[in-house]
């Protein structure tokens, strides 16, 4: 059964003949395959919208469009408004697109070619042969899986090792480099934008399970109605509900840990938790399985958890916000990421390599950074950290697309005007010497939330709801900005 071991995979059955589609779902479900059917175009592409399916049996004629039509919307190539016929719009092109395998009673070379050329996986002609059916579903199963993992893979590639020559850098590298290739659980400490992220990277990269997945969760950036289902996904109308009711309609979703099963699983934040969340994070680690939202056969993984988290976990305990039995789970091996005002000496080795990134990334591979302006770098505190150090280095590059040179007077007033400040940040008689509309507005917006955590004592829940905000909307904007949170 594909490539996942245990792991579910989600087939769905598009036929306007309610008996072929009974049939097919009685005998795949023996295949350990969770089957949904639709009748319909309409019906077909609102459900790959809302749930993931690794493969689809499409039969060409149904009765409100052709099956092509539909296969073209599901690979991405047909406009949402170009859809022939009421109802049908296409799903958009994404990870996660599925095989297709057509199927027909009334093929045709011409049908099968153009099946072939929109990116069907296969051409099955009616009546269906079950031992092909099932090779051929089983074949794109595994294709699809592999893609996937491929793909993942593609995105993964780390920027490299932790970079510095300070000595808490060359550290840090040295930890990684000798704890990387155990299983042994990781929880990270360190401030917003110190790094946390990249020590994760870096360690997956290392380890045994680096030609697997690494799977990502900012528990805190997830509202707590869906972190659950983010974690272990649902199964067929189980999804996450928001204000009391179902937000999808019956869907299939894989969670993280499923995700991450053979590789790397990092929740970022983990600290944000609630408890009844850490209680099923507890025993998933205990067993590697758990059970998704809604389902009644649990889904066994082997997946390695490295956590992070810029609080301090046993003042949480103390507090009753954190499971000791779970700090304990995740804090076989800690790890200290020290903030950016800690190792200012690495500050020109990160400068000029977020240079070289958005140079390449811009069509600007040459640009160079002056002196005057890597000092300037040096003596701001950074607040937000490495984050904020690479937003700013992005930031000047695009606003100065014709400067050969990255000069003192080319960075934002909050990093030149650094005198008399505590925080590094732009004093306001600064404000009317901003260049851009741009940098004063932020400015203005990153002081007027500083302001707002501080009178919240760092606490971003109060700080959102003062400002009339979503909370996971000001974390977007506090890391957009390049600010620390401080809870």
């Amino acid at each position: 059964m594909g490539t996942r071991g245990t792991l579910v995979n989600h087939v769905l059955i598009v036929d306007d003949e309610a008996h072929i589609r009974e049939s097919l779902e009685a005998i795949l479900s023996e295949e350990d395959y969770i089957i949904t059917t639709a009748g319909t175009a309409a019906e077909a592409l609102a459900l790959i919208r809302d749930a993931d399916y690794q493969a689809v049996l499409l039969d060409i004629w149904l009765p409100d469009g052709d099956g092509l039509d539909v296969l073209a919307a599901i690979r991405g190539d047909q406009p949402i408004d170009a859809s022939p016929h009421p109802g049908m719009r296409n799903a958009p092109s994404r990870p996660g697109t599925p095989e297709v395998i057509m199927i027909s009673g009334h093929g045709t070379i011409e049908a099968a070619v153009r099946a072939t050329k929109l990116g069907a996986y296969d051409f099955l002609e009616k009546p269906l042969s079950m031992e092909r059916t099932i090779l051929v579903l089983r074949n794109a199963v595994q294709a699809y899986n592999l893609r996937e993992d491929n793909q993942e893979l593609s995105r993964q590639l780390t920027r490299g090792s932790v970079t510095g020559n300070s000595i808490s850098a060359k550290a840090l590298r040295q930890q990684i480099k000798l704890m990387a290739p155990t299983n042994g659980r990781v929880l990270i400490y360190g401030e917003s934008g110190a790094g946390k992220e990249l020590v994760a990277r870096s360690m997956h990269a290392q380890s045994l399970r680096r030609d697997r997945v690494f799977v990502e969760l900012n528990c805190a950036a997830i509202p707590e109605d869906f972190i659950e289902s983010e974690l272990f996904g649902y199964r067929h109308g189980a999804g996450p509900v928001a204000g009391g009711r179902s937000i999808n309609q019956p869907t299939e979703k894989r969670g993280t840990f499923e995700r991450a099963h053979g590789g790397t699983l990092f929740l970022d934040e983990v600290g944000d938790m609630s408890l009844k969340t850490q209680a099923r994070v507890l025993r998933a680690l205990d067993e590697q399985r758990f059970y998704p939202v809604g389902a009644s056969t649990p889904v066994h993984v082997d997946t390695r958890v490295i956590a992070a988290t810029n609080k301090d976990l046993e003042e949480e305990i103390a507090r009753g916000n954190f499971r000791e039995d779970l700090f304990y789970r995740l804090n076989v091996i800690p790890f200290f990421v020290p903030p950016l005002r800690d190792r200012k000496e690495d500050i020109p080795l990160l400068a000029r390599e977020f240079l070289s990134e958005f140079g390449h990334q811009y069509g600007r591979p040459h640009v160079e950074i002056a002196d005057a302006a890597l000092s300037a770098l040096q003596q701001y505190q950074w607040p937000g950290n490495v984050r904020e150090l690479r937003n700013v280095v992005e930031r000047v590059l695009i606003l100065n697309p014709k400067a050969p040179r990255i000069e003192a007077k080319h960075l934002p007033m909050l990093v030149q005007r650094t005198e008399g400040t505590s925080s590094g940040r732009a004093s306001s008689s600064s404000r009317e010497e901003f260049s851009t509309l741009l940098e004063a507005r932020e400015a203005y917006e990153r002081d007027f939330i500083l302001k707002e955590l501080d009178r919240s004592n760092g606490n971003v829940s109060r700080a959102a709801e003062s400002l009339g905000l979503e909370r996971s909307h000001l974390y977007r904007k506090m890391k957009a900005l390049g600010i620390a949170t401080r809870e």
